[in-house]
């Protein structure tokens, strides 16, 4: 039985910006799945920087409000909603709620750096390092 408490895990700030905190990803646990599933905080009045991932992801909401941005659209989540992100969409988050905007992230296949491109602010990519 993997049992991983969210207090025990290692906090570290993602290639868009949030703040991660990963408890479980294939390959750094022994047993066998394909996806990471990572806690996810976007501070009052902050947003992730629009990143592209080559595999799918979904968000789930657990608190705050936010914007989300996939590709040419934008809506407005918060507490108990799901968003689908597919593989290959340009994607970021904003807080636009009272509180921290916090989240749980599934990637499938499992998040790995070389399949994240990060989009700066002018529009042109680079590969995150």
């Amino acid at each position: 039985m993997l049992i991983k408490d969210l207090n025990d895990c290692s906090e570290f700030i993602a290639g868009d910006g949030s703040i991660l905190k990963e408890l479980l990803h294939a390959g750094k646990q022994d047993v066998e799945f394909r996806y990471s599933l990572a806690h996810a905080t976007v501070f009052k009045g902050k947003k992730t920087s629009p990143h592209i991932l080559k595999t799918s992801e979904v968000y789930y909401i657990i608190s705050g409000k936010g914007l989300m941005h996939i590709d040419n659209e934008s809506d407005q989540v918060s507490a108990k909603q799901a968003i689908y992100i597919p593989p290959g969409s340009m994607q970021f988050i904003e807080n636009i709620g009272d509180n921290d905007l916090e989240f749980l992230c599934i990637v499938d296949p499992a998040w790995d750096k070389k399949d994240e491109i990060i989009v700066d602010d002018v529009g042109s990519t680079r590969a995150e390092v």
